[in-house]
């Protein structure tokens, strides 16, 4: 739905009352109907592709994640930069909502992230695990209480809210998932808007609404959560992106109103292809050249965590040093999610 949004019409919904403060509404033409949009696999016809031919590949980082998040047995002792386990988000939300019995549907989780520990102390206990007690394990939330961005740590280790400020910065925290659902389904049973669908010659349970933030630019704080609501039509295609309804406005049209090329479902493709791929094998007779052991792989030494914003997390990454018999750091703390690769001439 997301290649046919309404672009001739704009909704704009206040998150905090849940109302619509904005429609407007261009210029409209007919929407072309929709063709060759749809990739599911059952929609497929031939003629297909030939079948790529079996590839076996030994997948480094697969096997890497997977021994990485392995839950620690009773043996074993918890890392301090482990993620949050599932016990420990639902004591957050004990917490929280024990702290605020009246807020009712005004309390909303927009993040619930492990709140490292100070660097010093992670790296004495490090040094000496069994001397040097293990850092005590502290949650950082943000939360909406009351229309408020809350900031909030949460000790874990002895149940209760260490920190709780008020953010009054610019910008609002992430949109959840409820907060987008309503939203859409408030767009959807406007009357303007439906009238504004009806006018185009097109059927309101074809349109599909998606919310987007409507970004920061640097003018006066506003207190309002605001959202933009951009509408796609389906019309028998799962492909609402290649839809939008900003195609039935006079400028997107031109003279030629009509989607092609846009339906990646193999079975509407059409000859000539190209060539099928050459069989490729990749295999490791006796296994891979590496060993993972606890947070280990190989002569590598890092931490492997997963965020629910930042994504996967190495800390504490090490390289054995062959000269001094023994692990030397190279990176305290990254993010995938922050590798840039430039290319370029």
């Amino acid at each position: 739905m997301y290649m046919r949004p309404l672009e001739g019409v704009t909704v704009t919904v206040d998150l905090e009352e849940m109302k619509i403060i904005g429609f407007w509404e261009r210029l409209t033409v007919p929407m072309p109907k929709a063709e060759r949009m749809d990739y599911r696999e059952s929609e497929q016809k031939p003629p297909f592709l030939l079948p790529l031919k079996k590839i076996t590949i030994m997948m480094f980082f697969f096997l890497l994640i997977v021994f990485s998040i392995l839950r620690p047995t009773q043996q074993q002792q918890q890392h301090p930069l482990d993620p949050l386990t599932p016990s420990e988000l639902n004591l957050v939300q004990t917490i929280l909502t024990d702290a605020y019995p009246n807020s009712n549907n005004n309390l909303t989780f927009q993040y619930v992230g492990l709140d490292d520990p100070d660097k010093p102390t992670l790296l004495s206990w490090l040094s000496s695990h069994s001397t040097t007690k293990i850092p005590q394990r502290r949650a950082f939330i943000i939360a909406r209480i009351n229309h408020q961005t809350h900031e909030l740590i949460v000790d874990l280790s002895n149940p209760s809210i260490i920190s709780n400020q008020i953010y009054k910065g610019h910008g609002f925290p992430l949109l959840t998932f409820d907060e987008q659902i309503a939203a859409n389904a408030l767009t959807l049973a406007y009357a303007p808007f439906v009238a504004s669908v009806s006018k185009r010659g097109l059927e309101i349970n074809e349109v599909l609404c998606g919310s987007f933030t409507v970004g920061w630019y640097g003018e006066t704080r506003n207190n309002k959560r605001v959202v933009k609501v951009m509408c796609f039509y389906l019309d028998g295609t799962v492909n609402m992106y290649m839809r939008p309804l900003e195609g039935v406005t006079a400028t997107i049209n031109g003279s030629d109103a009509e989607s092609r090329g846009t339906d990646y479902r193999e079975s509407e493709q059409k000859p000539p292809f190209l060539p099928p791929l050459k069989k490729i094998t990749v295999v490791q007779p006796d296994g891979p050249s590496f060993k993972i052991d606890g947070h280990k792989v190989g002569e590598l030494g890092f931490h492997l965590s997963f965020d629910m914003r930042a994504g996967p997390i190495i800390s504490l990454a090490s390289i054995y040093d062959l000269e001094k018999q023994k692990f030397r750091p190279v990176l305290y703390k990254g993010y995938v999610s922050e590798h840039l690769s430039i290319y370029g001439s």
